[in-house]
């Protein structure tokens, strides 16, 4: 069973790497299942991704404040944004812009709505 959830925290982890430079996919929610996966199946896999300099601190906000810092926010909504502009470039027809921007302004006010984390003292 640990070797499903390492496999399952990579293939997680891999698609949140790819989600860090595509548009189209999110790249903390990967993250987070990989965090999870990790820490059912490898502790020291867990660990790494924890004191990773880029992920680490993004999954500990969100585990503890439920926190999605202000950049990562202004970042994905802008690409968001963006895709949805590219969408509407090549004409993609109703069908597909419709559900598209209704799913994206989702995502978009969830992520909008979501605290910045600890205020500083």
């Amino acid at each position: 069973m640990r070797s499903l959830w390492v496999a399952l925290g990579g293939l997680f982890f891999a698609l949140g790497v790819i989600g860090a430079v595509l548009p189209l996919l999110p790249t903390t929610p990967f993250m987070l299942l990989a965090a999870g996966c990790f820490a059912k199946g490898s502790p020291r896999l867990h660990a790494w991704l924890l004191s990773h300099k880029t992920f680490g601190p993004l999954i500990s906000n969100w585990r503890a404040h439920g926190a999605i810092p202000r950049r990562a926010k202004v970042i994905a909504v802008a690409m968001m944004a963006a895709t949805f502009a590219l969408s509407v470039a090549l004409g993609l027809p109703a069908v597909a812009l419709i559900p598209q921007g209704l799913v994206l302004s989702c995502v978009a006010l969830f992520l909008i709505t979501r605290p910045e984390g600890p205020k500083a003292r």
